[in-house]
């Protein structure tokens, strides 16, 4: 059974830094793709990042622009979203995501992951 548990949002001024993590089990990254996407209120989800299945590389949404770095801690299966200079606009609910059928060109799409976490708030005080 496959389970993604996000935690490390929270509330943050602007320019702050935050770490998101996501703890998994029931999977592994040989496998299976995992990614971050963001959901602002009254928005549509939006990709943040992915790390894609075995060792393909990592993947960031366009907005990320160098502020955010996507790692992984194989041996405590947990992986990390650095945030730093964060914007009011990056507050939303951040999710962790994984699936085994994800290939390149459907990684920055949310219908392509099989798993979802219930996600971490984030936000960004101006």
């Amino acid at each position: 059974q496959v389970q993604l548990v996000e935690s490390g949002g929270g509330l943050v001024q602007t320019g702050g830094s935050l770490r998101l993590s996501c703890a998994y089990s029931g999977l592994t990254l040989i496998t299976s793709s995992i990614a971050w996407f963001r959901q602002a209120a009254g928005k549509e989800r939006e990709f943040v990042a992915a790390i894609y299945r075995s060792g393909g590389g990592t993947f960031y949404g366009d907005f990320v622009k160098g502020r955010f770095i996507f790692s992984r801690d194989g041996a405590e299966k947990r992986l990390f979203l650095q945030m730093n200079a964060l914007k009011p606009e990056d507050t939303a609910v951040y999710f962790c995501a994984a699936g085994p059928h994800v290939i390149t060109s459907t990684l920055r799409f949310g219908a392509a992951y099989d798993y979802w976490g219930q996600g971490t708030q984030v936000t960004v005080s101006s």
